[in-house]
């Protein structure tokens, strides 16, 4: 495995570091305490002893939970693969909970303590929970996830992240956000800058800006300095890296992160979308060129 070694971050602080590098994990919201909570419950009635483990990583882990948006992403580990039947349990479980629950989802995957040891694109299809459904392949364990649970994992259940040795590679994790970045981000705006379409139309609210700036920032971020940081942790960096002609359209889509009441600093959703777009598409050629001259 190679090693992740911190470059340089032009001043933006590692989210969650404490003294020598530890991780301060996030207290955590009382909406995630009660689902977690009626989570374990269920699953506990329903399959006694199969969740082993039980970790926290998303938005909640690296301390950007945002009620109005954030989903709850979690990291279930057991000893044995899901058979038929408790795949049957699973479902049954989630739909439960998303009934009770319905929001903030709770999403994430399902994996054995085997699978947390090797590259996650190597694991055969694993059941994933998302909105209330439970289905194999929804969302693949990425190294995303497993950078993330091993450096920032908040632990519900079961062994500290840094005791079950966490598989983690930086040039693979490199590799992927590159990959990520020209198979999905790329077609996504792609779609995005097409007014006369269903999503160029969507692209005039809110969401799908601050979306495709944030996201694209962290991919961004992780080829710079080796780490896993927030969407709000990622607008800061940016903010920070890149010149001051996209600094509007940062800030603007972290007061729509942050669920601000507060008016656009843009007069039109066509102005929004414009800067959008074209910061999106600076920010991906600028990470190749990052990654090519590592």
């Amino acid at each position: 495995m190679t090693p992740c070694h911190k470059r340089k971050t032009g001043g933006f602080p590692i989210l969650n570091s404490g003294e020598n590098g530890a991780v301060r994990p996030p207290a955590l919201d009382t909406t995630v305490t009660a689902l977690v909570h009626a989570y374990l419950e269920t699953i506990d009635a329903e399959a006694p002893g199969f969740v082993r483990g039980l970790y926290l990583v998303g938005s909640v882990a690296l301390g950007d939970l945002q009620p109005r948006e954030s989903d709850i992403d979690f990291v279930a580990v057991s000893e044995i693969r899901p058979d038929a039947e408790t795949v049957d349990v699973l479902q049954r479980v989630h739909t439960q909970l998303h009934i009770r629950h319905p929001r903030p989802h709770f999403d994430g995957v399902y994996v054995t303590y085997e699978d947390l040891d090797r590259d996650p694109i190597l694991c055969p299809p694993v059941q994933t929970a998302h909105e209330g459904r439970v289905e194999p392949g929804d969302f693949e364990p990425n190294p995303v996830t497993w950078h993330t649970l091993a450096r920032h994992g908040v632990t519900v259940r079961g062994a500290d992240p840094a005791q079950l040795n966490v598989w983690t590679d930086c040039a693979v994790l490199n590799e992927w956000t590159l990959a990520n970045l020209d198979s999905y981000w790329r077609p996504w705006l792609q779609q995005f800058a097409r007014l006369m379409s269903v999503e160029g139309v969507a692209a005039l609210g809110s969401w799908a800006p601050a979306w495709g700036v944030l996201g694209v920032s962290r991919l961004h971020y992780t080829l710079s300095t080796g780490e896993i940081t927030s969407k709000s942790g990622a607008g800061h960096y940016a903010l920070e890296t890149f010149p001051t002609r996209w600094h509007k359209i940062i800030q603007e889509c972290l007061r729509i992160r942050g669920g601000r009441d507060e008016p656009s600093v843009y007069r039109t959703p066509f102005a929004r979308r414009r800067d959008a777009c074209g910061y999106m598409d600076m920010v991906i050629n600028h990470a190749h060129a990052l990654h090519q001259g590592q």
